[in-house]
């Protein structure tokens, strides 16, 4: 495991530098809109804020397949000077890490960010987005004990989205939505109308059976746990005739799937995910969750998953 205090300075060096947690540039990571239909840059009714978690996740993993390397080896020892990239050009640092991460990957978490805005248009959601007014919501500072650094971090996110009138904020993830839902208001004293994009979804013809084998339901901690919302995601799959089983530790009640861990020890992240894995397998059907960082950790674990939003959207 490497040292906590090492990957907390190192974060928060990052979201100081250019407000999110890589030290690069958020135009270079939030590219998707450029592709996505149906929305205005203009202020509407509601804000659709991705948080930059389903952006980012290309650029988490290559960074955790080079944490996996060094974990334990006398390199690691070597982290706690990563903070001095706060010294490099941003745009040397996104350069680099865009080198080490795949063009593919980029462009699968970016459909899934396009598929999300097309739900929306077909449901009749007002909405628009704006690049410069999506910000990453501090959670990883909040997760590791930073809380001074959230605080911060939160407070100028919250002011600036106020100063631009922002009152409804549709969100894409569970940590982005647990941080603007219950956080910010007792962190900071701000609060905003948080809704996630599927409790807004409202398919036009309600359709019973088609035959699909079912999925299998991975839910997320933030909206099983804590948020409580995983009865939203079911009742679409029921509306749009898609069938779905669940899983030992489901719910309030789920597994959590080890992502946040790896950014700490690989190896821990590795252990948890195992255990969830073999819950999931047992059901015998593919599986689908509804959160950037559990997407990623099962498809490296080999598992047949989907994102929720790119399988409504084949089916809606």
């Amino acid at each position: 495991m490497y040292n906590p205090r090492d990957i907390i300075n190192l974060i928060s060096a990052n979201v100081r530098k250019s407000r999110n947690a890589f030290g690069i540039p958020s135009s270079q990571i939030n590219t998707w809109w450029r592709e996505a239909p149906g929305f205005t840059r203009r202020p509407g009714d509601a804000l659709l804020l991705t948080g930059l978690m389903y952006q980012s996740i290309p650029y988490i993993e290559a960074t955790t397949r080079y944490l996996e390397r060094l974990e334990g080896s006398r390199w690691a020892d070597y982290l706690k000077f990563a903070p001095l990239s706060r010294y490099i050009p941003s745009f040397v640092v996104g350069r680099g890490l865009a080198c080490l991460t795949s063009k593919a990957e980029k462009q699968q978490f970016n459909h899934i960010l396009v598929s999300i805005c097309r739900l929306l248009t077909q449901s009749s959601v007002s909405f628009f987005y704006h690049p410069e007014m999506d910000f990453y919501s501090g959670i990883l500072l909040y997760d590791l004990g930073d809380q001074e650094g959230f605080i911060e971090h939160a407070k100028f996110v919250a002011r600036t989205l106020k100063l631009h009138g922002v009152q409804t904020i549709i969100t894409v993830d569970p940590h982005t939505t647990y941080a603007l839902k219950e956080l910010y208001p007792k962190y900071i004293g701000v609060s905003f109308d948080v809704q996630p994009y599927f409790a807004l979804l409202r398919p036009n013809e309600v359709s019973r059976g088609n035959g699909r084998p079912p999925v299998a339901i991975h839910d997320p901690c933030f909206y099983g746990r804590y948020l409580k919302v995983s009865e939203g995601p079911r009742q679409l799959l029921t509306d749009l005739g898609l069938p779905y089983t669940e899983v030992r530790n489901c719910g309030e009640f789920t597994s959590c799937c080890g992502g946040p861990a790896e950014s700490v020890s690989p190896a821990l992240n590795r252990e948890i995910l195992d255990r969830r894995v073999a819950e999931l397998k047992a059901s015998g059907a593919p599986v689908v969750t509804f959160c950037p960082i559990c997407l990623a950790n099962l498809l490296k674990a080999g598992l047949p998953v989907e994102d929720l939003a790119s399988l409504l959207d084949r089916n809606w």
